[in-house]
């Protein structure tokens, strides 16, 4: 025979459920915040090589009190820095995409003037559209 109490779920007040859940989301918010920051201090072209350095000792040193100075700081730029980035792993990504195409049975950009300058030769299109679309081709 079992001596003792069984817990069950209603002896866990709903206040202190609350709590808990309110504690677990503002930890798992200060460590997304905690490693933006230093996402952003390694991102940044900026800063040199000490105050990178300054930066991340003052981080890791005194978490709290060094993402605090740093989003009072430069908080503010860290959203253009990351369009930045996001715009060149973008543009990173149409390239291999194009480079792939390309490889893989894609037209050439030789090609592709090719049918640009038959096309204008046939006068489908002025001389005007082949440069634009030629200047589309070659960028």
């Amino acid at each position: 025979m079992m001596n003792g109490y069984v817990y069950l779920a209603y002896d866990y007040p709903l206040l202190g459920a609350f709590w808990t859940v309110l504690w677990i989301v503002l930890w798992v918010s200060w460590f997304i915040l905690l490693f933006r920051v230093i996402a952003d201090i390694f991102r940044d072209d900026s800063l040199s090589g000490w105050a990178k350095t300054g930066w991340l000792f003052l981080t890791i040193l005194l978490p709290f009190l060094g993402v605090f100075v740093y989003v009072l700081t430069r908080g503010r730029t860290m959203g253009a820095r990351e369009r930045r980035h996001l715009q060149a792993r973008q543009e990173a990504f149409d390239q291999y995409i194009r480079e792939t195409t390309a490889g893989a049975g894609g037209r050439s950009d030789a090609e592709e003037l090719m049918k640009l300058s038959e096309i204008r030769a046939r006068g489908d299109i002025t001389e005007e559209e082949f440069r634009r679309a030629k200047e589309k081709i070659l960028h």
